[in-house]
C-alpha cells in the first residue's frame, strides 16, 4: 500500500504532470496528441508524463482503434484525502464549531 501512495504523491509532486490531470478532468478521453497540443513540451515527454502516471494508477486509458484514450482515475487522489488530508481537518472544524458556539453565547456547545 504505501508503494502505491508513494507513486501518487510522486507523480502528484510535478507541476506538469498535474497540469496532465487537470486537462483529462476538464476533458476526459483525450489521445496523447491532444494531451500534447498547446503544451510546452514534447509529445515525448507527454508521453513520459502520462506512463509515470499510469503507473500510479491515476490515468486509465482505453483503446478504440488506433487511438488510446486517457481518461482521470480519481480514486487515488480520493485516497490521499482521506488519508492524509481528512483528518488534519477535524481538529480544526471542531475548533471553529467551538469558537461559533463561544462567540453565539450558546451555553450548550
Amino acid at each position: 500500500m504505501s508503494d502505491g501512495m508513494d507513486k501518487v504523491f510522486k507523480a502528484l509532486a510535478d507541476a506538469s504532470r498535474r497540469q496532465l490531470l487537470d486537462r483529462l478532468q476538464a476533458e476526459p478521453g483525450q489521445t496523447l496528441g491532444a494531451l500534447a497540443e498547446g503544451l510546452d513540451m514534447t509529445r515525448q515527454a507527454v508521453s513520459q508524463h502520462l506512463a509515470l502516471l499510469e503507473a500510479a494508477n491515476l490515468v486509465a486509458t482505453v483503446r478504440r482503434g488506433r487511438e488510446k484514450l486517457h481518461y482521470l482515475n480519481p480514486v487515488p487522489i480520493h485516497e490521499v484525502h482521506a488519508r492524509w488530508i481528512a483528518k488534519f481537518e477535524r481538529p480544526r472544524l471542531d475548533a471553529l464549531a467551538a469558537l461559533k458556539h463561544h462567540l453565539e453565547g450558546d451555553q450548550d456547545g
